[in-house]
């Protein structure tokens, strides 16, 4: 009794009353967990040189990451994940314009910690894989771990061409799956749907970019790299490309 006493108050005590508190704490925690499995897939791939893993186990894990995210904070914050989300919201006028740079804020600052973990939970891989030196172009660079990186044939055209295409399919398709009128998705399901929307769109235009789709997920893992030891460099341009 003294026990559920305890317990009870402590869940008093530790409740978080505020509603747009709830949602950023939410959207931190669904963000962390998207990228924690998202890089990890493609660390497991990068350090054992393709052994235990390939570029479709690291697709996989990122799409799944995605289902398990939404399921994480779906019924708190939305989930949106992705400032891109956030934003086409904004646009059809389903979430305020005042909350949109508070959750770009949380979803970079989420992608950033959670690329710190990844670091810390690969940290022995990386070394040994890349003998110590962290470089982000050649046969033993270990950048594209946290963040994507073009082709060496890619205009700059052609990238900004990419993203935008793979980008609005991702938030055109969401739409159509969360959309009532439409077909619907079984109800709890709708998590699985978008996680095989992103599979399809991550096997199917992934080769130019590594199909980020989310500025969260690119930008803050970049970050992270540039301020761990990566450098400058994983902001670099070659011949024209970014």
């Amino acid at each position: 009794m003294a026990t559920t006493s305890f317990l009870n108050g402590a869940r008093a005590l530790l409740r978080v009353r505020s509603r747009l508190a709830r949602e950023c704490l939410a959207e931190l925690l669904a963000v962390f967990v998207l990228i924690l499995i998202t890089l990890s897939g493609s660390a497991q791939m990068v350090t054992s040189s393709g052994t235990k893993g390939n570029i479709l186990t690291a697709y996989l894990a990122g799409a799944l990451a995605v289902m398990v995210a939404i399921y994480t904070a779906g019924g708190v914050s939305g989930a949106h994940l992705n400032p891109a989300f956030s934003l086409a919201m904004c646009l059809l006028e389903q979430f305020p314009w005042w909350k949109f740079p508070i959750f770009v804020a949380i979803q970079i600052s989420g992608a950033f910690i959670s690329a710190g973990a990844v670091y810390a939970l690969y940290y022995d891989a990386i070394q040994h894989y890349s003998n110590g030196t962290f470089a982000t172009s050649g046969p033993r660079e270990t950048a594209s771990i946290f963040a994507t990186y073009p082709a060496d044939y890619l205009s700059l055209s052609n990238g900004f061409l990419d993203q935008v295409m793979g980008t609005a399919l991702l938030i055109v398709g969401i739409l159509a799956i969360l959309d009532t009128r439409n077909k619907g998705v079984p109800k709890g399901l709708e998590p699985v749907a978008v996680a095989l929307l992103v599979f399809s769109i991550e096997v199917s235009m992934g080769s130019n970019c590594g199909c980020p789709m989310n500025p969260a997920r690119d930008l803050g893992p970049r970050l992270f790299t540039y301020v761990a030891g990566w450098g400058a460099e994983v902001f670099r341009w070659v011949e024209g490309r970014g």
